[in-house]
């Protein structure tokens, strides 16, 4: 159900809860109560209302986070992968391809590709380098926590670094995670297994997350904290 309270547009998710919690989710400052079933939506625009100051604050704070300028995808320009940075080189090529050698990312690309054809192609490059660290970390995690997803699936996101299908127990990671400290990866993937055992954000979902990852309130802020994509 979607709230619009004063300018602030709000998601608002009825469970099995006994309170309502407020929360402003990276990386673009969605906005999203989960409160009981069976509170009215009158109680819950008031408590929006209430942290309407607090709600105004971390939204800005996301939007005055550093972004990546429009990039034109040519050479000299300087992409992420796993938290370094790598300098672009295009070479002209009949068949596309790409290669990371030391520093640099190689695109190997037709002579007239457009520069929306080029970044589709450098998010299908971070695609390929997520699929191949999840390959290891996901199965690594299922060990650790003793959890196990059915299957999981890469995507583009622009609100959120995960999600969980708890009924399929499907799993759902964000193209641009490529772009972050390996570590980020492993939060993200233990957050969505947790879910598998706890579907909400409560004291028993993060006692269990510091479990097994202690400093996570840490390895989340720089996630959030890091630079992220236009769009």
């Amino acid at each position: 159900m979607q709230m619009q309270v004063a300018e602030i547009a709000i998601e608002v998710q009825k469970k099995k809860i006994k309170n309502m919690h407020l929360y402003v989710k990276p990386p673009c400052g969605r906005v999203v109560i989960s409160a009981p079933l069976r509170v009215p939506n009158k109680a819950i625009e008031r408590f929006a209302r209430t942290n309407l100051p607090w709600v105004r604050r971390q939204i800005k704070k996301f939007q005055e986070q550093p972004r990546a300028a429009k990039r034109q995808y040519v050479s000299g320009e300087t992409f992420y992968l796993w938290g370094k940075p790598y300098r672009l080189v295009v070479i002209e090529s009949q068949k596309t391809a790409y290669q990371i050698m030391g520093d640099k990312i190689l695109l190997y690309l037709p002579k007239k590709s457009s520069v929306d054809w080029r970044e589709k192609f450098m998010r299908e490059v971070y695609r390929a380098e997520l699929i191949k660290k999840a390959e290891v970390l996901l199965p690594k995690w299922e060990a650790i926590t003793g959890l196990k997803s059915n299957e999981w699936r890469t995507k583009y996101m622009k609100t959120r670094w995960g999600t969980c299908n708890i009924v399929a127990k499907r799993i759902w990671l964000n193209v641009q995670l490529a772009q972050k400290p390996t570590i980020c990866l492993e939060y993200v993937i233990l957050h969505e297994l947790t879910h598998l055992i706890e579907k909400n954000h409560n004291a028993r979902f993060y006692g269990y997350v510091a479990k097994y990852m202690p400093d996570w309130q840490e390895i989340r802020a720089r996630l959030n904290n890091l630079r992220l994509d236009e769009g």
